[in-house]
């Protein structure tokens, strides 16, 4: 079979460059897989493909496939390991986002059965804003010398 050079130089780079980014375990390994086929000197041996696969895998997901007592040291496992990995990380953030979005619908149901404040309530006797501090942005409100008052007798 014959290849061009120049699409063959591509499809090395690619391959070399070859990142899970948003894709799933099996997309990625799908596209490895295809790219290992047309460029078989990048990867000579099963130790060469797990060891660019463990490359090409998100970090988190990398991290657990390398994790344990022994690391991957066939395809095959390092794939199942990545897929079990992915579908944990997965699932923990469901899990994280349920969370949050009962977090959220709670503070949303609390703020709206506190009861508000009228203006009235306001205005007896209840100021706000700077102007009832002693300080007014950090600067005294008294102004001028008032040392000769307190002295003179």
């Amino acid at each position: 079979m014959y290849y061009n050079a120049e699409i063959l130089a591509a499809q090395q780079d690619e391959f070399t460059s070859l990142q899970q980014g948003s894709m799933t375990v099996m997309e990625v390994v799908q596209k490895f897989e295809q790219l290992a086929r047309l460029c078989p000197e990048l990867v000579p041996t099963e130790r060469e493909k797990v060891r660019r696969m463990m490359k090409m895998f998100r970090t988190d997901i990398s991290k657990q496939v390398s994790a344990g007592s022994s690391p991957p040291t066939l395809v095959s496992d390092c794939v199942s390991r990545a897929i079990r990995a992915e579908y944990w990380i997965n699932r923990d953030k469901e899990a994280r986002a349920q969370i949050f979005k009962a977090r959220k619908e709670e503070k949303a149901v609390v703020k709206q059965t506190q009861p508000r404040q009228s203006s009235e309530s306001n205005q007896k006797g209840q100021t706000s804003g700077p102007a009832q501090n002693s300080k007014q942005f950090g600067r005294n409100k008294r102004k001028g010398n008032f040392s000769a008052a307190c002295g003179s007798s």
